[in-house]
């Protein structure tokens, strides 16, 4: 229903642009958003009745005051909130200091800590417009490369063809290349990525920008166990956590931990 309802609005369309490599399971559909991931997200907030939403607020503590929760960011005052809903990696919700760190009894912390998650880069290449990519598919999954497992085309993934907006490459690496290169220096590994993209699309032409974004908690690869969608941590203030850490790293995964977490805080209301 909720695919149908963002398929309604063009917030989705079926993925028609041809991918090679991908595996379709029997029964299942591939969608792909026009207007960017950001977009499936902006449409429901739009739904949410005049939320406010702040962008870059990094959580750092989280304690309890006077009834409530009191919640510290990097930079600017405390704030207060009657409840509190955590949806980050899961890793950070153990990295959160204040009276939660008490509050997460140790049979909670051993649940969440069995949780894991593959790490990734990507890579973002931005061309002029009306630069032409001849190849002849929108995506590609890599199976024989140590570096890269996936490129996208990405207007061509969506197909979107515009003459005043260049197009754009996307580049996902291994989970191994991932991992073996977490930690090091951010532009050496672009340039190892880029290495191996010319190897294996040695057509494409020079961008004229290029992005590098390390995905440290990129999918999950074992969710925490014994939990349908979401935790609670403490019931009065209510202090729940979900996301697809407690779920499966998809769309479905997602409405799935999304549904338990509005149950958990309807029945408190």
């Amino acid at each position: 229903s909720f695919c149908e309802e963002l398929l309604s609005h063009g917030v989705l369309k079926l993925l028609t642009a041809p991918i090679e490599g991908i595996v379709v399971k029997e029964g299942s559909c591939n969608y792909m958003a026009p207007q960017g991931i950001s977009s499936v997200v902006n449409y429901y907030l739009k739904q949410s009745a005049g939320a406010d939403v702040f962008y870059e607020q990094h959580v750092t503590h989280i304690s309890l005051r006077d009834g409530k929760w009191e919640v510290f960011r990097k930079v600017g005052p405390p704030e207060q909130f009657d409840i509190v809903i955590l949806t980050m990696p899961v890793p950070q919700i153990l990295q959160l200091q204040g009276d939660i760190v008490n509050i997460i009894n140790e049979s909670q912390k051993q649940q969440l800590e069995s949780a894991s998650y593959s790490s990734r880069y990507a890579l973002g290449l931005f061309y002029e417009a009306g630069t032409r990519i001849g190849v002849p598919w929108a995506a590609q999954y890599i199976t024989n490369n140590p570096c890269i497992r996936f490129i996208s085309i990405d207007n061509k993934k969506r197909n979107i063809e515009c003459p005043e907006i260049g197009p754009s490459v996307v580049v996902h690496t291994t989970v191994a290349f991932g991992s073996e290169h977490l930690d090091s220096d951010p532009a050496e590994v672009q340039q190892l990525i880029l290495s191996h993209l010319e190897r294996i699309v040695p057509s494409l032409p020079k961008p004229a920008g290029i992005k590098c974004q390390k995905w440290r908690y990129s999918q999950v690869t074992k969710a925490v166990p014994d939990c349908l969608g979401q935790m609670t941590l403490h019931t009065q203030p209510l202090l729940i956590c979900g996301g697809d850490g407690f779920t499966h790293s998809n769309f479905d995964g997602c409405i799935d931990s999304a549904m338990s977490l509005a149950e958990a805080v309807k029945s408190y209301l």
